[in-house]
């Protein structure tokens, strides 16, 4: 089993998901409904792969390590004690992230209070473990030095009881999972604005998966559109 996976995300009119264009005064409304509608999921947890988790919660922050150096751990999964069963899963292969706190400390109750669990390949270091350890972060392995994100779905949902969970990128991160064919459905908040060439598509390395639209509004100029996948998503969703 593993959780019923809804990639929710503000897009540009061409289908661009980061850059510029979100602090656009065009877009300001289309972010408000995005965090809005974040609020509506009540998923378990979201998703971030490790840009998106160091610009929209750690700024950047990385620990000093020299503490922790010479520790060896196995590479066992650990499970640190944590409260209310809501979690900020990162997608952090090989260890970069920095963290205050066990929990993401945010204003917005979609985000903040969320237990973090930091999803590792077998490369990180001991020291960087011994850190998450320390801080009492939770964390799994989804690979030696490539991640499975199928893996990872899988101990989410035995560890930690995950049942929804809201995918919000990357790019990198949303191609990952659209490739191993883990992306049930699609929220996509759409902006009344074109983006910069530069910027970075909604899946980044996409391969071909058909969805089916099942709900579109519009309110005050933003689209707001909900896909299912086409063949049988409806059934992974776990029971509440």
């Amino acid at each position: 089993m593993r959780p019923y996976v809804i990639c929710h995300m503000t897009a540009s009119l061409d289908g661009k998901v980061t850059g510029d264009f979100l602090s656009a005064d065009a877009s300001a409304r289309a972010i408000e409904l995005y965090y809005e509608l974040n609020r509506t999921f009540a998923a378990d947890a979201y998703a971030c792969g490790r840009v998106t988790m160091e610009e929209s919660f750690t700024g950047g922050f990385y620990p000093e390590l020299s503490p922790y150096e010479g520790k060896v751990l196995p590479r066992e999964d650990f499970v640190a004690p944590y409260g209310k069963p809501f979690f900020a899963v990162a997608f952090d292969r090989r260890g970069r992230l920095g963290f205050r706190a066990s929990v993401i400390e945010d204003e917005d109750e979609g985000y903040g209070g969320a237990h973090i669990i930091e999803v590792l390949c077998e490369e990180v270091s001991d020291a960087y473990l011994a850190y998450l350890k320390d801080m009492g972060i939770s964390y799994i392995f989804a690979g030696k030095t490539e991640m499975s994100v199928d893996t990872a779905l899988e101990k989410l949902y035995r560890l930690f009881g995950i049942k929804t969970l809201l995918l919000e990128g990357g790019s990198v991160l949303n191609g990952a999972f659209l490739r191993e064919g883990l992306v049930d459905e699609i929220s996509l908040v759409t902006a009344p604005i074109v983006a910069n060439s530069t910027d970075k598509p909604l899946f980044d390395g996409a391969s071909m998966n058909a969805f089916t639209l099942a709900s579109f509004d519009a309110r005050d100029g933003v689209l707001l559109s909900r896909y299912l996948k086409k063949w049988g998503a409806s059934s992974l969703r776990a029971s509440p």
